[in-house]
């Protein structure tokens, strides 16, 4: 059974974790993400759930702490954004080497400086080599359903590393949108109970975790973590797969609009991707451009030979990021371009919305037509002033 319900993409998370019903939850507030973990604490002193929720001084700590009570066999669970992220920065890596199966809601907010508390994905994607699962959600129904499937992926034996869920700030974290909700007893027998091997409460056989590693150890850590990252392609398959006979939804690493006929394609993460399948069927009809959109909803593990066979039949593809790097373009347009190597079609990256910028329905239309008058690669920015 499920019910119709409307909720802001926060208050959707919020409600997962709610159903989820973690063991202990430890975050600091932060714009946009404040209102997520304000509603979740709400559920905390209505007696809704048993967590242990902890109120800590900062961001480090609360990943400090939620990593500490993983590693003691709780199924554990945070939230942040942009700076607050930053400031984990140690932890996160620290969390992925030591396997803990965290699951955390990331509302994607724009990296100081200037200060601006709107949305870009500076902040995930500065840690998409820290070894955390990622994420991203188009829309509030799709920000509750992967935080439920999050839990799956992270603690599956053949895992067992971090998951990050994104949202975006704003678009998504405070806009009020209709989904449908599992009932609790749905949505806990999905997510069932979390059996750890390990932990640092197991008195009789002790275990370390979090240890010191030399060079004749160390490099064997992060081999066993790559291998844990390929492992998950699978297990989000599978769990989506799950979850979509349970729900009617289901999810992969890719979600790809009107593409077996496309030539032009664009390619993207998160909410805009809503904003590019409307753009598509727009152009289609007023143009005749054979538009289509490609949606990475995994950008670790990085869906790279799906992306390059869905993107088979397109004569020119466009890559859409919310985030640069200095010199080279966006991170999301490297993956692609690095995956699609050979390939004959030209690929453009379009840089857009940093810092919360307007991207327009027009904008994207315009990105369309652009596209399929174009016959070279580069790079190009939409909205900005000269």
């Amino acid at each position: 059974m499920a019910e119709r319900v409307a909720l802001t993409g926060n208050d959707s998370a919020a409600y997962a974790l709610k159903q989820i019903n973690p063991d202990v939850v430890a975050a600091y507030p932060i714009t946009p993400q404040t209102e997520m973990m304000h509603k979740f604490a709400e559920y905390v002193a209505n007696g809704e759930v048993d967590t242990e929720f902890i109120r800590v001084e900062s961001e480090h700590s609360a990943l400090s702490a939620v990593l500490g009570a993983s590693l003691a066999g709780a199924r554990t669970a945070s939230a942040t954004s942009s700076a607050g992220m930053a400031l984990m920065w140690e932890m996160l890596y620290v969390t992925a080497s030591c396997r803990a199966p965290v699951v955390m809601a990331l509302v994607n907010r724009a990296l100081s400086g200037p200060i601006n508390i709107h949305c870009d994905h500076s902040d995930s994607m500065g840690a998409r080599d820290s070894g955390w699962i990622q994420i991203y959600a188009e829309n509030c129904q799709e920000a509750y359903d992967n935080m439920l499937q999050a839990v799956r992926i992270a603690e599956h034996p053949d895992v067992m590393l971090p998951v990050m869920a994104a949202l975006d700030g704003f678009i998504l974290s405070h806009t009020l949108e209709g989904l449908e909700v599992n009932d609790d007893d749905v949505a806990r027998k999905f997510v069932g109970e979390y059996a750890p091997k390990h932990s640092l409460l197991n008195v009789d056989n002790p275990e370390t975790f979090g240890s010191f590693a030399l060079p004749n150890y160390y490099f064997e850590f992060k081999k066993q973590q790559v291998d844990a990252m390929e492992n998950a392609r699978r297990v989000i398959l599978e769990v989506g797969k799950e979850y979509g006979e349970l729900t009617g939804r289901a999810y992969g690493h890719l979600d790809p609009y009107l593409c077996d006929d496309a030539e032009v394609v664009i390619v993207g993460l998160g909410s805009t991707m809503g904003t590019a399948k409307e753009a598509a069927d727009q152009v289609r009809a007023e143009d005749g451009i054979k538009a289509g959109v490609l949606k990475v909803r995994t950008f670790r593990p990085f869906p790279g030979e799906e992306i390059r066979k869905a993107l088979g039949r397109a004569r020119v593809v466009g890559v859409m990021d919310r985030a640069i790097s200095f010199g080279l373009g966006g991170p999301l347009y490297h993956e692609v371009r690095s995956h699609c190597y050979g390939a004959q079609a030209p690929l453009v990256n379009f840089i857009y919305g940093l810092g919360g910028r307007d991207l327009k329905l027009e904008d994207v239309r315009d990105s369309f037509r652009t596209l399929a008058g174009t016959k070279q690669s580069g790079v190009q920015y939409i909205g900005v002033r000269e």
